[in-house]
């Protein structure tokens, strides 16, 4: 019965968190996995498997954290 499983497993929802703007020397403090921002991902991460109750007591919650950054829209015109 190993579909029962896969069920379960498929019910759960991702967790995003919104770091908003964000300056490179703490992207590259989280990548180290130090930080303030280590220590926002980690509270989500305990949030969500406190909203999941005992579904999380057997499960491994692997925080998966994406940055990206805007690219800046050229104006045109003379004046910049």
């Amino acid at each position: 019965m190993e579909t029962a499983t896969n069920d379960a497993t498929l019910k759960t929802r991702p967790v995003i968190i919104d770091l908003g703007k964000v300056k490179k020397k703490k992207i590259k403090q989280l990548k180290r996995g130090q930080g303030d921002l280590l220590a926002e991902v980690d509270q989500a991460v305990a949030t969500a498997a406190n909203s999941l109750g005992t579904e999380a007591a057997n499960k491994t919650l692997v925080p998966v954290v994406v940055i990206y950054r805007k690219k800046e829209t050229r104006r045109a015109g003379l004046f910049r």
